[in-house]
């Protein structure tokens, strides 16, 4: 098999970012659908799957990494619960808002040295595919410092490891808030 032109240029989250991950996430994995903006290898959507995440979609542009992707999961008996998309990032947030889709945790690892990156938070931030009590994983550059919200996405928290940082993401600000800040219960 021919590996994609672009397989130079893919950045594997390291195995030191990805378990930092997992351990931010942790007690939200289990039964959650989870979208893997940017699959790459699928590491993280496969340890996603590994760790209970009911379902996950790897999106991914390379037809190459795509076949790989899929022979992962047929190699660890998970075909059904991951679902390959080729696919570019931005069209296929139009297509999962089109056809209803939302999904408990988004992680997305985009190339660091595009403007890539903020064409897609800006079309996850208006895009209504995050579930309100979702949250929004970005693997990005340290240098690169990314705006406190994108639509109805607000920064929670971020982290660093190195040259990588994790901004995580949520819709808390739709929670209605009481005076001192209490969050007030909806019924």
């Amino acid at each position: 098999m021919r590996p994609d032109k672009k397989t130079k240029l893919l950045r594997p989250t390291s195995g030191k970012v990805r378990e930092a991950l997992f351990d931010i996430l942790r007690g939200r994995i289990e039964n959650s659908r989870f979208l893997d903006l940017y699959a790459g290898t699928g590491a993280v959507g496969v340890e996603a799957l590994k760790q209970g995440a009911k379902e996950v979609h790897f999106v991914e542009a390379g037809r190459g990494n795509a076949s790989e992707i899929g022979k992962s999961l047929d190699k660890l008996h998970l075909p059904e619960k991951g679902k390959v998309i080729i696919r570019k990032a931005l069209a296929f947030i139009g297509w999962a808002e089109i056809n209803g889709m939302t999904f408990d945790i988004i992680f997305l690892d985009p190339p660091y040295h595009t403007e890539e990156i903020m064409h897609v938070l800006e079309a996850l931030g208006k895009a209504d595919i995050l579930n309100d009590d979702g949250i929004m994983v970005v693997e990005h550059f340290t240098k690169r410092r990314l705006p406190d919200s994108f639509g109805r996405l607000n920064r929670i928290r971020d982290y660093t490891y190195g040259d990588t940082a994790l901004s995580l993401y949520g819709r808390e600000a739709d929670k209605p808030q009481r005076p001192g800040g209490a969050e007030e219960d909806k019924e």
